[in-house]
């Protein structure tokens, strides 16, 4: 099974996890299932994904898409996200 870890910061977490499930459908259709939505404990405007990938090539399509930046502009992302394809 494939994996894809998103971190980043962002302004308000509430606010980016309306927009995380906003996109669900969109996320499904690139591949994507979230598992998982996380804060660090350490800092909470850093917010963590996990996703099971189902399709390792429409994710990554997906993830570098021309579309990503404007997700990330209306979820109130501060910094430019790690992203990890993990097995």
């Amino acid at each position: 099974m494939k994996y894809l870890m998103v971190r980043h910061k962002v302004a308000n977490i509430s606010e980016w996890k309306l927009v995380i499930d906003w996109y669900s459908g969109v996320q499904r259709n690139a591949g994507l299932k979230v598992e998982r939505v996380s804060r660090n404990l350490d800092d909470p405007t850093e917010g963590v994904l996990w996703f099971q990938v189902t399709d390792i090539a429409k994710a990554r399509g997906f993830v570098y898409s021309p579309e990503v930046p404007g997700a990330k502009q209306r979820s109130g992302v501060v910094d430019h996200p790690d992203r990890l394809f993990l097995s």
